[in-house]
């Protein structure tokens, strides 16, 4: 009978409406309604790139290849299981167009098509035309599509001429879209197509340059891609041939999609957490101000189960409320901005209803409700029938009853346990988790400390009225002060955290990098050109050093006769081909960290010495034996020991380096780092680009550019996650200072009655609250600054830097916003009576 009764009784509350409920509602309907937006986004890339996944793939499948084109094997396989083919060339190259004075480089990923292409989607070029005719050029050279930033840099318009390699290229055309431009990943230079018969006498493709063939398919319906997959990788295991097919058409953008996304979203479950601190504390006020209602059905003969029962189903019906709020908005809001992120994106979404983020979101929601409003329902028990008259719901035991702080425990590891799942990264969720808690627990202490000082502080007031009631409101028995530090001190450590990691990886770009990274990194040199190359570059005043090395490409495919990814995992080096190259002495500023180096006349196995880290990370050991596979052959080479490799600095850096015998005949060029002061870099660029056209140069710095705005981006969309966040610690601080209301109208009017002005109250009331937020403000800062600290040094690997500026914007930022919530809700109570005040209090 219990709970009929409560359902009864809980009816009746609610007929009540939603006083006291709102910032309630608001928190946890923000908190839900960020995790669904995320979500929402993520879901929607991700249908796009599955039901595009085939166009952005430009076939059903594709197999490619490192340095070389099929053989007759692979080429009629490939015929055996498909309708149609098509061949692509991917290379980077140095568009050039001819200037009065000199001429004007830029760097562009070239893609060489056959005439098959495009065998899926349709490329949108400007004057429109079909690519066909664009590519036939003007009678005197082959024609070419450019994509319009590239165009713009060099100043080209439709029907100018560039040149790529020795061959000229009329442009017919600006390419505005490209549909498989999804799949290439990231890229250093904007697009250009021509036709790969088009680059024969280009002298762009020469033996041992650095390019990719890709086989797009079109298979039969119903065709097995598992099945298909699995027989490529067993009947050409041995090539270099890798298989990808339409159900990860962009893998790489798939994998920082759903990385991101994680991410964004274990930003969002911290404003979720901030939220939690809201529903708790609006629980708590709800429940003192029930104290006679709670009482007379104590008195009635109400147990303690219907109690908790009644109130426990209200507040379970107001929290599905504020989540189905928080699913609406985070539903909507990415169907509204639909248009301006599908234009900020490289890949197509797919902006409907997606349910599954909305469920991801909803759990979260209620988890999040459950564990904040049980502990304050519990302490309910815990008071008897003849207290409760006297308000002992704030008399009550701070911890409730042992069965509720095991419900509580179960209810975190279900929430943790959760978020592990759909993140799909458990170091990621646990060591946020660990953040989040950790710094509630910091600002619980501080908010602590900060009574106690301010208790301690009597003696700073003596002669100063306004500060020594601003202490003595703060170092009193009211929560004022951990609502303040707790809910606006989590939000403000987030944004300290993402600003000082955002600030100290600007500083390395903007600073570091360019001090230690080389000017150019030179690739495509044949092996007769590099006695004039280092004539050019060695010889000039300005080029501080030179670094080169023999480049070939290859795949770990095996390691210790077992298929390399059943070893590594997904581990970067074994997801594609990988530099590597040969040495006959130990380079100079290497250091071995284990192992010995062969000897120079050393002529038996292949013997390989591979990057410590990356050796670490795989689980690889010395006289453990990998397969490379090099244009088509293996080759088995025993590590002989491990080195360390420095891939920050941007320089000449290879995961693997065999001896000189085991990549002999091997076709290859060679790559060149050269550092130099910057007003000789473009010297040395037109200088060896007329003397060489097939080398490509990238300009360091242009790179280092690019990262950086891949970066300001990353940082931009935590930032949106981290102001949310903060919009819910505001919530919070808004409620905390409106349930303060009725005690600073008391304040005030005691005050007034003896002596005190208007000016000197309002004073104090402003003081408290902006000493509560540059409280909050120094405590999110020394939190964040941990952890951005332990995110730059174990996750990024880089050094930490405390920066101030952002510091102090922070304190001056908490500070300000408590002060302008904590005079908006002063003007009632000092508008108050006093008479009237005191009167009601009797």
């Amino acid at each position: 009978m219990r709970m009929p009764v409560a359902f009864r009784l809980a009816a009746r509350e609610l007929r009540g409406g939603l006083r006291g409920f709102r910032v309630f509602l608001a928190c946890l309907a923000l908190g839900v309604a960020a995790i669904a937006a995320v979500g929402s986004v993520r879901a929607a890339i991700q249908a796009g790139l599955s039901e595009q996944g085939a166009v952005i793939l430009g076939g059903d499948a594709e197999l490619r290849l490192t340095y070389r084109d099929a053989n007759p094997a692979e080429l009629a396989w490939m015929r055996d299981i498909s309708t149609d083919r098509s061949k692509v060339i991917e290379f980077r190259s140095m568009a050039v167009v001819a200037g009065p004075d000199e001429d004007e480089r830029a760097l562009t990923q070239v893609k060489a098509i056959d005439n098959a292409y495009p065998l899926l989607g349709t490329p949108e070029l400007d004057p429109a035309m079909p690519l066909a005719d664009a590519l036939d050029g003007d009678g005197a050279n082959p024609g070419a599509v450019m994509a319009p930033v590239l165009a713009a840099r060099l100043g080209l318009e439709a029907g100018d001429s560039f040149r790529l390699g020795t061959q000229a290229f009329t442009l017919s055309a600006l390419l505005t879209v490209e549909p498989d431009a999804g799949s290439a990943g990231f890229s250093l230079g904007p697009r250009t197509i021509v036709r790969a018969e088009a680059l024969e006498t280009s002298g762009l493709l020469a033996p041992g340059t650095l390019f990719e063939t890709n086989y797009r398919l079109i298979l039969p319906p119903g065709s097995d891609l598992d099945s298909l997959k699995q027989a490529a990788q067993q009947r050409f295991a041995d090539s270099g041939l890798r298989w990808r097919d339409a159900r990860n058409g962009a893998p790489g953008v798939a994998r920082f999609v759903d990385r991101l996304g994680a991410f964004l979203v274990l930003v969002g479950l911290s404003g979720l957490a901030v939220g939690g601190v809201g529903v708790s504390a609006a629980v708590r006020s709800y429940l003192s101000a029930k104290t006679g209602v709670i009482a007379t059905l104590r008195t009635l003969g109400a147990g303690r189960a219907v109690i908790f029962q009644t109130y426990f189903l209200q507040i379970g019906a107001l929290s599905l409320l504020g989540i189905a709020i928080g699913l609406v908005l985070g539903a909507s809001l990415p169907l509204l901005l639909a248009p301006i992120i599908s234009a900020s994106l490289p890949v197509p979404a797919d902006f409907s209803l997606h349910l599954s983020p909305l469920v991801e979101a909803a759990i979260y929601g209620m988890l999040t409700a459950l564990l904040f409003t049980l502990w304050p329902l519990a302490r309910t028990e815990d008071v008897r029938a003849a207290t409760l008259f006297r308000d002992a719901l704030g008399q009550a035991k701070l911890l409730p009853r042992p069965r509720y702080l095991l419900a509580t425990a179960l209810l975190l590891a279900v929430l943790l346990g959760t978020a592990v799942a759909f993140s799909g990264n458990a170091f990621l969720t646990l060591w946020t988790a660990a953040g989040i808690m950790g710094a509630l627990l910091v600002l619980a202490l501080a908010a602590q400390g900060v009574r106690h000082l301010a208790r301690a502080s009597g003696a700073l007031s003596r002669g100063r009225p306004v500060l020594r009631w601003a202490l003595s409101a703060i170092g009193g028995p009211g929560e004022a002060a951990a609502s303040v530090m707790i809910s606006l001190g989590l939000g403000l450590s987030v944004l300290a955290a993402v600003g000082q990691i955002d600030g100290n990886l600007r500083n390395a770009i903007d600073g570091e990098l360019p001090e230690i990274a080389p000017s150019y990194f030179f690739v495509d040199i044949q092996q007769d050109q590099m006695p004039g190359f280092l004539d050019r570059v060695e010889n000039d005043p300005a080029v501080s050093r030179v670094a080169t090395a023999p480049m070939l490409r290859g795949v770990l495919t095996r390691i210790n006769g077992q298929p390399a990814r059943d070893v590594a995992g997904n581990h970067w080096v074994v997801r594609g081909d990988r530099g590597l190259t040969y040495a006959q002495d130990l380079p100079d500023n290497t250091t071995l960290t284990a192992g010995e180096w062969w000897a120079p006349d050393y002529d038996g196995p292949p013997l390989v010495s591979f990057a410590a880290e990356e050796a670490e990370e795989i689980g690889l050991n010395l006289g453990d034996t990998i397969t490379v596979n090099v244009l088509g052959r293996d080759i088995d080479a025993t590590i002989a020991s491990f080195r360390e490799v420095d891939f920050s600095t941007m320089g000449i850096g290879f995961v693997m380096t065999l001896n000189p015998a085991a990549l002999q005949g091997a076709p290859h060029s060679f790559i060149s780092t050269v550092y130099a002061e910057e007003a000789a870099e473009t010297p040395i660029l037109r200088d060896l680009a007329q003397a060489y056209p097939n080398i490509t140069a990238i300009r360091v710095r242009d790179a280092i550019d690019q990262v950086g705005t891949l970066l300001i981006a990353i940082a931009n969309a935590t930032r949106w996650g981290a102001a949310a966040t903060l919009l819910t610690g505001l919530l919070v601080l808004i409620g905390a200072a409106a349930a303060g209301e009725r005690a600073r109208s008391f304040e005030a009017a005691l005050l007034k009655t003896l002596g005190a002005s208007r000016g000197r109250i309002l004073r104090s009331f402003a003081l408290r609250s902006a000493l509560l937020g540059a409280g909050a403000g120094i405590v999110a800062v020394i939190a964040g600054g941990l952890g951005a600290w332990g995110v730059l040094t174990f996750v990024m690997e880089t050094d930490f830097t405390f920066l101030p500026g952002n510091a102090l914007t922070i304190v001056i930022g908490g500070g300000a916003l408590t002060l302008v919530s904590g005079l908006v809700f002063a003007l009632r109570p000092m508008a108050a009576s006093p008479a009237r005040v005191l009167r009601s209090r009797e």
